[in-house]
């Protein structure tokens, strides 16, 4: 069985639904028409360039390609997770701190990944260390936006009452404790909202497009449970890499609590 593929008239066609939903906005000054119609045609663009790029890396098949593109990966979504804070650490701590959680989690949970398929002929090739690299990343990128997100707010919201903790004696992670749970958990929500609902409520990515592909469906079912455990592990390490390092830079070694070191991003 052959796979699908989409020819250029139906891409249009699709993109109707975009431009219905911008005309929704419109008409009912929802106010968001903009930012569909810019959205969608950025991803456009960028898919578009993207498969271009990945069919010459994987022509190619060069190692130092492939390192350079993941390497633009991930520079891209550390910027990505530090621009859609509304509260930043200054100085350039914010784009640090969310550069080592994203690229430690995902390094280590791909390098990981990359391991267990090092019996199959091609595990090493461009093709195959791109895509893992590349989902693992996006989802290190979106949970540590979130859990950042929740626990900065969650500091700035309960300023007094931590300062109050500090000065009765309780240590900085005694202090922020509630504040780091809920950033956890609201980081680690989608992984597993995302895990819970697959084959019940939904067929993740994964497996519908294998299965799209022509794939057998156990075998499509079996590779999008292989998957979804290294999503959740790499989840939850780039989430508690940053908030840990965030607890760390919003205090010092007198556990005081120091939003000097916070700024609101405008």
């Amino acid at each position: 069985m052959s796979g699908l593929t989409f020819s250029t008239i139906e891409l249009l066609l699709a993109s109707g639904l975009i431009l219905a939903s911008a005309g929704l906005s419109l008409l009912l000054s929802l106010g968001i028409h903009r930012a569909l119609l810019v959205a969608g045609l950025r991803m456009s663009v960028q898919l578009l360039l993207v498969g271009l790029v990945l069919r010459f890396i994987f022509e190619s098949g060069s190692p130092w390609l492939t390192l350079a593109l993941l390497v633009v990966m991930l520079t891209a979504a550390s910027y990505e997770v530090g621009a859609r804070q509304k509260f930043r650490l200054s100085g350039g701590w914010h784009f640090a701190l969310s550069g080592a959680a994203v690229s430690t989690a995902t390094i280590v949970v791909a390098a990981f990944a990359l391991s267990t398929l090092a019996s199959t002929a091609d595990w090493t090739a461009p093709r195959v260390v791109i895509p893992i690299a590349g989902i693992v990343l996006g989802t290190a990128m979106s949970a540590t936006s979130v859990a950042l997100n929740a626990l900065l707010d969650g500091i700035v919201a309960a300023r007094n009452g931590i300062e109050a903790q500090l000065a009765l004696g309780h240590s900085r992670s005694e202090a922020l404790r509630p504040m780091l749970r809920k950033a956890i958990h609201a980081g680690s929500i989608p992984v597993i909202n995302q895990m819970a609902g697959a084959g019940i409520i939904t067929l993740p990515g994964i497996m519908s497009g294998q299965i799209l592909a022509g794939q057998d469906p156990l075998i499509a079912a079996q590779s999008q449970i292989y998957l979804m455990f290294l999503l959740s592990g790499a989840a939850i390490a780039s989430i508690v890499i940053a908030i840990y390092i965030a607890m760390l830079r919003l205090t010092d070694d007198r556990h005081r609590l120091r939003l000097d070191r916070l700024k609101a991003h405008p």
